[in-house]
């Protein structure tokens, strides 16, 4: 599906109440880690989210954009994180998103991004660009329930978040699934167009008239994850694998299953 003209509702940005308590502790610092601060924002997909708005939108006159977490950060005063923190501790309570399960959200979003983040740097990618858009992967998740909060009940009830029948089970209740939802929402923040395209076909590289591997990228690396959190067994792995994308990315099975993160729970993001 394409986007449309159309602004859409903004969805509350929840983030995890540890992770925010932590940064909010960190900023509040005279002279916060700058390694340390990285880690929080790469450890929740609002807080990157909120990020990378404010670092686009203060930096309109480059007409590359603003792509990473690592990148918003270079650019960004420490003065201008403390607001963003404030925001998020306003927006982090238990029932942000009535009917989406935040827990498994923010765990299933940076698993899809450390795996992402693994992949690039096998294939020569750049893995801070790739670890976003991983961590932003499934941001329209947020959208939808804002919108359609009924409608995502019901879906909910059919297919969890990391349910492979989940995005047509969207496509045919609200004509359109949390890939096109989050690439609006990123193109609507005027977020770069390789970071709205990862995000808007990730579910389906090659529809993209001009392929981007960096949509290829997280089309396995949530593969991958969606795989660990469903306990797939070896013949539910070899059935399923997106063996086209893997072609594209020069990437087969192994190679994939090889990139696990060390630690699929845990929130540290590294320096990205």
């Amino acid at each position: 599906m394409q986007a449309t003209s159309a602004p859409i509702r903004e969805p509350e940005l929840p983030s995890s109440p540890k992770l925010v308590a932590l940064l909010l502790t960190e900023l509040a610092r005279p002279a916060p880690d700058l390694r340390r601060t990285s880690q929080l924002f790469c450890g929740d997909p609002a807080l990157a989210l909120r990020l990378l708005r404010l670092a686009n939108a203060v930096h309109r006159e480059d007409t590359r954009g603003v792509i990473s977490v690592a990148q918003a950060l270079a650019l960004l005063p420490t003065e201008a994180l403390r607001p963003l923190a404030d925001a998020a501790a306003r927006a982090s309570g238990p029932n942000a998103v009535p009917g989406l399960a935040l827990p498994q959200f923010w765990r299933f979003s940076l698993q899809v991004a450390k795996l992402a983040r693994a992949l690039a740097a096998s294939v020569r990618q750049n893995q801070a660009v790739a670890y976003t858009a991983g961590l932003l992967h499934a941001v329209g998740e947020l959208v939808l329930h804002a919108a359609a909060p009924d409608d995502m009940a019901s879906v909910n009830l059919i297919a969890g978040l990391c349910d492979v029948r989940r995005a047509k089970l969207q496509q045919r209740m609200l004509d359109t699934t949390y890939a096109e939802a989050g690439a609006r929402l990123a193109q609507q923040y005027q977020f770069p167009g390789p970071l709205v395209d990862a995000l808007r076909y990730q579910l389906a590289p090659f529809e993209n008239e001009v392929y981007e591997p960096l949509a290829g990228l997280v089309h396995l690396a949530a593969w991958r994850a969606r795989a660990q959190e469903s306990g797939y067994d070896e013949r539910a792995l070899a059935t399923s694998f997106p063996g086209e994308v893997g072609l594209a990315l020069g990437l087969d099975i192994d190679m994939v299953l090889q990139q696990d993160p060390i630690d699929w729970g845990g929130g540290n993001a590294a320096h990205l």
